[in-house]
């Protein structure tokens, strides 16, 4: 059964390589101090920023969950985007990935958000014939602008 429970100090290097496994699967690059701050505003209580790790019966980390919350225009309750979503490839497909949305999604109903939604590639076919079971897809086509010495 997978355990899932809050990211704390101890987990980095639990934590570490299935965050680059992350980074490899989006064939990007992400620098070492920014790595490092972003964990260390999971443990930041003041940062509404949040982690957790799934492990295996062995207690082994097979999986991660980022999320934060924000206010929004069209909700009094706000919203919550689940930011980052990562299972194993040696467990995918068996619920580890459901299990970390499905804790995100309790997370977000006890903050009193009013949805948790999220972005993929379109080419990510696996984790999206699970996201067209537990979520509506929206139709939304996401634009960004990169900023200078972001």
């Amino acid at each position: 059964m997978t355990t899932i429970r809050a990211l704390t100090a101890d987990d980095r290097d639990e934590w570490l390589p299935l965050w680059a496994a992350y980074i490899e699967f989006y064939e990007s690059e992400v620098a070492d101090d920014v790595t490092a701050s972003t964990f260390a505003r999971f443990l930041d209580t003041a940062v509404p920023m949040h982690g957790a790790l799934a492990r295996d019966d062995a207690g082994r980390a097979v999986g991660f969950v980022h999320w934060l919350e924000h206010h929004a225009t069209w909700s009094k309750g706000g919203y919550t985007y689940l930011e980052d979503l990562f299972v194993d490839p040696s467990v995918r497909g068996g619920g580890v990935g459901r299990a970390l949305i499905a804790h995100v999604t309790e997370a977000a109903r006890a903050v009193g958000s009013d949805k948790v939604y999220w972005l993929t590639a379109e080419t990510n076919t696996t984790a999206r014939a699970l996201y067209d079971r537990v979520a509506t897809r929206t139709g939304f086509i996401h634009y960004e602008i990169g900023l200078e010495g972001a």
